[in-house]
């Protein structure tokens, strides 16, 4: 049975005294085992502080990037190797916004899951359209080419250590979001193409987030379609409160 994730892009926001306000609210609402797997995903200079938080509580913790080489003269750049050394679960490989401003290919994201999973770190690979792509009705064959050369070259064992993002580029940040009905769409097309790649058993044991602004009021409609395990929270995962309704949305 696959996972249920709710996992909240922090992006690069909070001070480390608003992180640490915040990773403590979360870590307390989620007392109790929740009915799903919940990730925050902070900043890289405060995933240590999320990982002492994560060593008291149900919390799992993600980066938001990671380096595609294993070590060196990259300044700036942050390793695998270094993630796992702070104890983090998962990290986010190709979310649009890197793919936009930082112009991240779909081979250097291949490389960075390869990285992550030589690590034991698991990837929550991002694909999706924008406007134009939708508008086209090329939508479909912009996440097949996504997936394609991003992550169909990993053997089924190792995609089996994959969780998939869906985000409509369309409607982050933006206000709007797909109808459960075309997040349901995708998110079925894109488990038809893992089953065709490594069969039923992999596609069904895949975890398929909805990344596009999630939030309170939707979050339930968007979880309870069939293929829809779960959000890629960005905006209301800064917000307690907010957070954790989406967390009980399940």
């Amino acid at each position: 049975m696959r996972k249920k994730i709710v996992a909240g892009n922090w992006k690069m926001n909070k001070t480390f005294q608003d992180a640490e306000e915040l990773l403590a609210f979360i870590a307390e609402s989620i007392e109790k085992k929740p009915s799903c797997e919940v990730v925050a995903c902070p900043p890289s200079i405060y995933l240590e502080l999320a990982t002492d938080f994560a060593l008291d509580s149900n919390l799992f913790v993600g980066a938001q990037n990671v380096s595609q080489f294993e070590s060196g003269a990259y300044t700036g750049e942050i390793s695998a190797a270094m993630l796992d050394s702070v104890d983090v679960d998962y990290c986010i490989v190709g979310h649009s916004e890197r793919r936009k401003y930082f112009h991240e290919s779909d081979e250097v994201l291949a490389q960075k899951v390869d990285k992550l999973l030589d690590h034991n770190i698991i990837p929550i690979f991002c694909c999706g359209e924008q406007l134009e792509d939708r508008e086209k009705e090329s939508y479909f064959d912009v996440v097949k080419m996504q997936l394609k050369n991003g992550v169909f070259h990993l053997n089924k064992n190792e995609f089996g250590n994959l969780v998939i993002a869906y985000e409509p580029i369309w409607a982050i940040g933006t206000g709007r979001t797909a109808t459960p009905a075309q997040a349901q769409e995708m998110h079925n097309f894109i488990r038809n193409l893992i089953t065709k790649e490594y069969g039923k058993e992999t596609a069904g044991n895949t975890t398929i987030l909805y990344g596009g602004s999630c939030n309170p009021g939707n979050a339930r409609e968007l979880f309870s379609q069939n293929d829809v395990d779960g959000g890629l929270i960005g905006g209301a995962s800064l917000k307690g409160e907010e957070f954790i309704k989406i967390v009980n949305s399940f």
